[in-house]
């Protein structure tokens, strides 16, 4: 299943979600993980593409407008949500999770 418009959310069944983990709240967990673990890369990646733009002056008559700077930004405003990919990834079988064990406590 792809997403067929990455931009925006659709609505999904909770039963299908809940399918591996018999736990909506932890299938909504590992979600939530993964889609900070997405966001984090993006962050990281846009920080990299931007960095030979930056200045070291704060002088405002010297900020001017590049193009090449906004149009990497505006590719990744473009990008899906980081949420939308992770629950995509999630149905789609794409996730690896695990529970740790738990310690015994005797």
């Amino acid at each position: 299943m792809s997403i067929k418009d990455p931009t925006s959310a659709e609505t999904r069944n909770l039963k299908n979600l809940e399918s591996d983990t018999q736990n909506i709240y932890l299938s909504t967990a590992i979600i939530s993980k993964r889609a900070d673990q997405i966001a984090e890369k993006q962050k990281e990646e846009l920080k990299n593409r931007l960095e030979p733009f930056a200045q070291d002056s704060d002088n405002l008559e010297e900020v001017q407008e590049n193009r090449e700077q906004i149009e990497i930004s505006l590719m990744f405003e473009r990008q899906p949500k980081p949420t939308l990919t992770a629950t995509q990834e999630y149905a789609d079988g794409k996730t690896y999770w695990r529970i740790p064990d738990a310690p015994d406590h005797v």
